[in-house]
């Protein structure tokens, strides 16, 4: 629900989705576009109730709390343009307490960053009648492949610290310059992020950064280029970009990390995106604990990539 510029009290009821969130999370919401000081003050000056008595900001919602919330006139805003309804999702594996989707590329997980717009907000204009909908966790925007999104909050939360304690098994296929020659090879690489002096977000290989882990495996190496799956034991952003990139092995496309010299011959060979995509998934379900293993094979432009990169190898070196 999102309330309205007009200047009067909102009642609320909460439902499941919202059970087990923090007021002040919920209230941020809720009150699309006011400022996270104005909310945390009407908190304290106890204008918000729940139940008809004041809470502290850190109070979790209870599935049928009546909360009260105060006038709040938000300042003006241009219109912004609709979220598109899109084509449909193709949804890998879903029941009552998540879904799992096959991201395709160029599109961003969410809106920011001037972004209108991304995946989690069109599933949701797709789906009117879903009462919560929210990424478990997120790929770059130019990667494609396997996305969770929680449709009950008690999965969510669940599933959040599946991730931290390293519970949910993530890999990925790539296609990287030079020959990668371990069958096997562990990347133990502290990564720190930073912006740079045009406010982009980058990450860097430091010691001074957070722990980070990656197996590399081989699929298949030509004399240019190997194919490999990068296993995910920690979920820093940038993680396979920057590991791969920092041991001499750029990944085909990278616009951020990459050999940009290779990258225009790539795109001129055919190549018009990052060469990233989230293969496999596994863990067990976050309220019934059942096993789950789901796969998502190269989408078809990658897969031609591939299939180009043999037949031009075996013109050249025979």
């Amino acid at each position: 629900m999102a309330l309205s510029k007009a200047p009067s009290v909102a009642h609320v009821r909460v439902d499941e989705g919202s059970a087990g969130q923090r007021i002040d999370n919920f209230l941020v919401r809720v009150c699309k576009g006011v400022p996270k000081s104005h909310i945390y003050r009407i908190l304290r000056s106890g204008e918000v109730r729940v139940n008809s008595k004041r809470v502290a900001q850190t109070y979790r919602l209870q599935e049928g709390d009546e909360l009260r919330i105060p006038p709040i006139r938000l300042a003006e805003k241009a219109d912004v343009p609709p979220v598109p309804v899109g084509k449909p999702f193709d949804i890998v594996f879903e029941d009552d307490a998540l879904l799992v989707l096959d991201k395709p590329a160029g599109l961003a997980v969410h809106g920011g960053s001037g972004v209108s717009f991304g995946v989690i907000e069109q599933l949701r204009r797709q789906r009117p009648e879903a009462k919560f909908l929210e990424l478990v966790h997120r790929l770059d925007r130019e990667t494609s492949g396997l996305l969770i999104v929680a449709k009950k909050r008690s999965a969510l939360t669940v599933l959040h610290d599946m991730m931290r304690e390293g519970r949910v098994h993530k890999r990925y296929l790539t296609l990287v310059a030079g020959r990668w020659l371990n069958l096997q090879q562990h990347i133990k690489l502290a990564l720190h992020k930073y912006l740079t002096e045009g406010g982009e977000r980058r990450v860097s290989v430091s010691p001074e950064g957070k722990p980070a882990h990656s197996i590399v495996r081989l699929v298949k190496r030509w004399q240019s280029c190997s194919l490999v799956e990068v296993e995910l034991k920690t979920g820093r952003t940038h993680q396979i970009r920057v590991h791969l990139s920092h041991s001499g092995f750029p990944l085909f496309g990278d616009d951020k990390y990459g050999d940009f010299a290779l990258n225009k011959q790539l795109e001129k060979a055919g190549l018009k995106r990052m060469f990233l995509h989230a293969a496999k998934l596994g863990f067990r379900h976050p309220l019934t604990d059942q096993e789950i293993e789901l796969a998502s094979p190269l989408p078809a432009e990658l897969e031609a990539f591939v299939v180009s990169v043999e037949q031009n190898e075996e013109r050249e070196y025979g």
